[in-house]
């Protein structure tokens, strides 16, 4: 849309959308740090699952950048206009089955009402969610201070791999492309990744850390369930950056059909895109991608709707009394995605096809990636 609206070049376009993309998502994060999870007295974000995925996230997207490169636009294009089509329908149809729910619970609530004979509205309670066990309670505590609401650890690992990846990346920039510093430099993302992933993970299976927001399964891993979780990751960083997203499209709804309450699956998958995507930051500003000023201003705009998007959704939820609202928004967001975008690749791909240009795989070797 910065191409065909503001007139700038594919290249400045997709740095400054990605500056668009942690503006929303940093100011999101802030707005999220602040909130408790729905039922239970823990922060909304899930640290563990993000600690799980989020490295393997980033390394999926780096192969995703390299794939993006190699395969053909129209390619990309088929990928993207099918990816986006089936995961707005699933979450959709996520949507439907959580709103059925939430009905059948608002109708238990107004018998309970009228059955005791208190009169007024059915107040707001999100769906029951989270080990069984004391924690599970209805949360007083709406909003608490950041300080109190950071699981420091868990962040400072992530904080961790974010510089790891940052580093390998501008040091990848001074090697020359499919030269053997480049390839060493490039395998050297699967340690960090896979070893902070790891850890969390062997913590996972011995019990010493959970998932509350899996409830009684976070409680209980298989080795297999957390290799498909690390997969998952893989799988949704690797989308990612061939489509050139910074993953949250993908791991909103793949956190959904995880089991995930709408809440927890939209902070989390926007506190995992917030690092992903400050990291292509950094790297375009040193490539001097982007004319900061411009990308000043899209970021302070992408920031404040970001604001008061989370606001009016929040207030939305409470009037309602639906968190599947979140999850209708997600829908309608990928699906407008997929038109739009679909409609500009199916665009380029008919002029390429009149100016007879080459339409198959590249060589990555010819490209700096």
């Amino acid at each position: 849309m910065l191409s065909l609206i503001m007139g700038f070049d594919p290249k400045s376009a997709t740095a400054i959308s990605k500056c668009m993309i942690m503006g929303a998502a940093a100011s999101t994060v802030y707005y999220n740090l602040k909130l408790r999870h729905p039922t239970l007295e823990l922060p909304i974000i899930d640290y563990d699952l993000a600690l799980l995925i989020q490295p393997m996230l980033m390394l999926g997207i780096s192969i995703g950048v390299a794939f993006n490169v190699i395969f053909a636009d129209w390619m990309v294009t088929v990928l993207l206009i099918v990816l986006f089509i089936g995961t707005s329908t699933k979450a959709f149809l996520k949507g439907v089955e959580t709103w059925k729910k939430e009905t059948i619970l608002k109708r238990e609530a107004t018998r309970r009402l009228e059955s005791t004979g208190a009169g007024g509205n059915v107040e707001y309670k999100p769906l029951p969610s989270g080990p069984a066990n004391d924690r599970q309670k209805e949360t007083k505590e709406l909003e608490v201070s950041v300080i109190e609401n950071v699981c420091w650890k868990e962040l400072g690992l992530l904080v961790f791999v974010w510089v790891a990846f940052l580093a390998l990346q501008i040091a990848k920039n001074h090697t020359t492309t499919c030269s053997p510093a480049y390839w060493v430099v490039n395998l050297l993302q699967i340690p960090v990744s896979v070893g902070v992933s790891l850890y969390e993970a062997v913590s996972l299976y011995k019990g010493r850390r959970v998932i509350a927001s899996k409830a009684e399964q976070g409680t209980v891993w298989q080795v297999h369930q957390l290799v498909i979780y690390c997969i998952f990751g893989v799988l949704a960083g690797i989308v990612g950056g061939l489509l050139g997203l910074g993953g949250g499209f993908i791991m909103g709804p793949l956190f959904l059909e995880l089991g995930i309450p709408p809440q927890v699956s939209s902070a989390t998958a926007t506190f995992a895109m917030m690092f992903s995507s400050s990291m292509s930051v950094v790297e375009y500003y040193l490539l001097k991608r982007f004319p900061v000023p411009y990308a000043l201003y899209f970021v302070a705009v992408a920031t404040v709707a970001a604001l008061v998007g989370q606001h009016i959704v929040r207030r939305l939820i409470i009037l309602f009394g639906r968190a599947s609202l979140i999850i209708f928004i997600l829908a309608f967001t990928i699906f407008v995605s997929a038109i739009s975008l679909g409609g500009v690749g199916i665009s380029n791909m008919i002029w390429k096809i009149h100016q007879n240009e080459y339409m198959g795989f590249e060589n990555l070797c010819k490209y700096d990636v």
